[in-house]
């Protein structure tokens, strides 16, 4: 999909605009401060009954595994501002191979899979020509609206706490967070100078009023940062050697494929941001990248990579879109790994203070996918192939907990995603609803020939 960017994007720092060490490591800070990394390993330690020094060595990991993977692909990969994380997809399988064959059965899934989406970008070079067949740009806009769409309830309910503390404080602290974030940005608008130095740094602010006014109400709790450790070195295979279960590989394989359409999605999202085209060559370097990462961040400990939308989302609202920053953001995460007192300082941030920042991200997402199919013709296919995925979206984010039990696994698999059946919906609408004006126009050409 060549996207075309009939308004190009206002970045005050461009993708590849060399920045001192001391800017690039604030700018990539915001980005980590930002991140919600560590609910996916919390949420797997839960599942698979980890021991509390098990449970946290495992959350260390996964900030080491998700520097590293955010290096390589900023580096080597895409080479875009990308950050990568611990995918929400996986969470169901990882708990179900891990608690029913083992830790190692665990590890095991998870390198096969890695090495074939490696595979599909270099050296098969596939991966760009499934893209450019079934994601043009009515489909790439689309996958980006869902993405905003399907992420602003999960941003809403952290914020509103999930029944932890008081359901006005919880509002109260996300709202400050969030109208902070939003004043910051509009002083980048209109002033220079220190306006434009308030909106490269608008997240901290909004994180630091955030942290001010949640201290207030007495929310905040760092005695976890007393007894974490200052270092603890990564380990290969820290929960035991890999044991390959065919089963638990074809499980991780097809999952992979699914975390793969959603990182795709945040591509979309970092091309229409940052105005920088998706090449048939970046492509397929992101689709090894994606795979060397998670392959790296499974011999941790880690878990399965993708990229992370919301990260996407600050480029538009900060104006930065330089990859040095976001590699800088990726030594910061690797530090963290490094140092557990750090990692524990970063996960003390209160849900409500990140979720509110989380809110303005998505509606600068959203945004971003309007821009793309806003020269898009809506005639009743088109309106279909974006309305339904929105919808089915929306269906399966607010989708009661339990409903899908009883149904197969691969099919849990699929439904844990809101963005994930948004973005299948997408695409195969678009193969499934003939498009007549294409076929007319194929007609008109041949006749003329």
């Amino acid at each position: 999909m060549e996207q075309q960017q009939p308004n190009k994007p206002q970045l005050i720092v461009g993708v590849n605009e060399k920045i001192g060490p001391v800017k690039a490591l604030l700018l990539g800070l915001q980005h980590v401060l930002a991140m919600d990394l560590y609910i996916a390993p919390i949420i797997i330690a839960g599942i698979l009954s980890l021991s509390n020094s098990n449970a946290s060595f495992f959350i260390q990991m996964c900030f080491f595994a998700t520097g590293i993977a955010t290096l390589i692909q900023t580096g080597i990969g895409l080479r875009l501002p990308v950050v990568q994380g611990p995918s929400y997809v996986p969470i169901a399988a990882i708990g179900a191979i891990g608690s029913k064959l083992g830790m190692g059965a665990m590890a095991g899934s998870l390198l096969p899979g890695a090495l074939i989406v490696m595979l599909l970008g270099l050296p098969l070079k596939w991966f760009a020509k499934a893209v450019r067949k079934f994601i043009p740009p009515l489909v790439g806009g689309t996958v980006i609206l869902i993405v905003g769409i399907g992420l602003m309830p999960v941003g809403l309910g952290n914020v509103y706490g999930h029944g932890q503390g008081e359901l006005s404080t919880n509002v109260l602290i996300g709202a400050v967070s969030a109208t902070v974030l939003v004043v910051c940005i509009l002083l980048g608008r209109k002033a220079k100078g220190l306006g434009t130095f308030f909106r490269l740094i608008s997240v901290i602010v909004a994180i630091v009023a955030g942290i001010i006014t949640a201290s207030l109400f007495g929310v905040v709790d760092f005695s976890p940062v007393k007894d974490a450790a200052w270092f603890s070195f990564p380990k290969l295979f820290p929960f035991g050697a890999p044991v390959f279960d065919i089963s638990a590989i074809l499980t991780m394989v097809f999952v992979y494929f699914i975390v793969l359409i959603e990182t795709t999605g945040t591509w979309f999202v970092i091309s229409s941001v940052t105005g920088e085209d998706l090449s048939n060559e970046r492509l397929n370097r992101a689709s090894f990248g994606e795979g060397l990462g998670c392959f790296v961040g499974s011999l941790f400990g880690g878990t399965p990579m993708t990229g992370y939308s919301s990260n996407a989302g600050l480029i538009a609202i900060t104006g930065v879109g330089s990859r040095m920053a976001i590699m800088a953001g990726g030594g910061i995460l690797v530090l963290l790994g490094l140092m557990p007192k750090l990692s524990a300082l970063i996960t003390c941030i209160p849900e409500p203070v990140i979720n509110g920042i989380f809110c303005i991200v998505c509606v600068a997402i959203v945004i971003n996918g309007l821009k793309v199919i806003q020269h898009v013709v809506l005639d009743d296919r088109n309106m279909m192939v974006i309305g339904i995925p929105v919808l089915l979206t929306i269906a399966i984010t607010v989708l009661p907990k339990g409903a899908t039990d009883g149904l197969p696994d691969f099919v849990n698999y699929v439904l844990s995603s809101g963005l994930t059946v948004g973005a299948l919906a997408a695409v195969l609408l678009n193969l499934l609803i003939p498009d007549h004006k294409e076929k007319a126009a194929i007609a008109s050409n041949q006749e003329v020939a």
